[in-house]
């Protein structure tokens, strides 16, 4: 496996667990994205505000950082709801591939509602929805059912990645 790949979708999709199960089954490092938000950023989520593309942009500037110093490759765990995000991240890491963890907002905001240890309110989900821009269609997008159980994910993922090295 060579390059890099992003885990992305809307809070409580389940990026990290995804994340850290493709990199456990591809022997790569793992980034969590949510380690990059600044202080302030981390206290606006706490607090039920959303995050606009100003608070973003340095977090986006970050991840993108880390991109570049492991070009042999890793696994980020990142929403990149926004396509121009996901541009971004693509500049800095050529190749990046993403998989979309597509979820109901119902579904998401169970699964906020029920982690009691994580900073996001479960009264951002509907702005999560709202800021994104399905990737659907874009090149080097695997969308994938975040209701399915992780080892069914990460063996799909696999599969899916090893499928586009070959090409």
């Amino acid at each position: 496996m060579h390059g890099s790949l992003v885990i992305m979708g809307v809070a409580g999709c389940g990026k990290s667990s995804l994340a850290r199960a493709v990199a456990a089954g591809e022997a790569m490092e793992v980034i969590e994205g949510d380690d990059f938000h600044s202080a302030g950023s981390r206290q606006k989520m706490r607090a039920g505000i959303a995050l606009t593309d100003v608070d973003r942009q340095g977090w986006l500037e970050r991840l993108a950082q880390a991109l570049r110093e492991r070009p042999a490759g890793v696994v980020l765990a990142c929403s990149a709801l926004r396509r121009r995000y996901r541009e971004q991240l693509r500049a800095a890491a050529p190749g990046l591939r993403f998989v979309f963890l597509d979820i109901s907002r119902a579904e998401a905001g169970a699964r906020i509602a029920a982690r009691a240890d994580h900073f996001f309110s479960p009264s951002l989900v509907d702005s999560q929805f709202e800021t994104l821009e399905s990737p659907v269609g874009e090149s080097g997008v695997l969308r994938v059912s975040a209701t399915d159980p992780v080892p069914m994910l990460q063996a799909q993922v696999s599969a899916w990645w090893h499928a586009q090295d070959a090409v």
